[in-house]
């Protein structure tokens, strides 16, 4: 009788033993919240030139219903002069809020876990050269903007395009969620992608 209940004992130790370590495990495997991607329904590029504050074109994506199935839909193309610099900024919203959510905004409050990637047809601009810096981090892109670190942003780029004109080019641009990875080397597939967009781009 005694080795019975000693055995009862152990096994309803072992049982509430085995109960505690299970839920611990739970506990531990609940992921941090802090670096949620942006929610993201309307993006506009504006390409302002830089001898005429008039001069300004516009290209868009849209996306209704946020985090459902839909993605960013590109609406229209970018179409700029030839050798014309410009300057590239953003109206980036979440407007499943209403009011909208400012995402500009708020990617400039986190600066030092955002930076925007491009990429586009070679030789399509005299300034920067080659064809962006998706594919490597390194190659020239003309930010205008930084974090609090110094590293790179891009809610601010200039952009001189060529004397060749281009007809159904492209043009992209990738904005990279990197919290506690961005570096002054980290490149377009480190972190998370919040949008990966391309347009088709003409010079004329």
């Amino acid at each position: 009788m005694k080795v019975f209940n000693y055995f009862n004992k152990f096994s309803l130790i072992a049982f509430f033993s085995i109960g505690v370590l299970v839920t611990g495990c739970k506990d531990d495997d609940v992921p941090d919240e802090e670096n949620e991607l942006e929610v993201i329904t309307d993006v506009k590029l504006i390409f302002t030139n830089d001898a005429d504050a008039t001069d300004v074109v516009e290209a868009s994506a849209q996306d209704p219903d946020g985090e459902g199935v839909e993605e960013l839909e590109i609406l229209g193309e970018i179409t700029l002069d030839a050798d014309k610099t410009y300057t590239l900024t953003y109206e980036i919203f979440n407007n499943l809020e209403s009011p909208g959510e400012d995402i500009g905004a708020e990617i400039q409050e986190e600066d030092d876990e955002h930076q925007l990637f491009y990429s586009f047809t070679a030789n399509a601009f005299a300034n920067p050269t080659g064809d962006g810096n998706i594919d490597s981090a390194s190659d020239p892109i003309n930010y205008n903007d930084n974090d609090g670190n110094g590293n790179s942003l891009g809610l601010s780029t200039s952009w001189t395009t060529s004397s060749t004109t281009i007809s159904g080019g492209t043009f992209a641009v990738r904005l990279q969620h990197q919290p506690d990875v961005k570096t002054a080397s980290s490149g377009a597939t480190d972190g998370d992608t919040d949008f990966d967009l391309q347009f088709v781009l003409n010079i004329q």
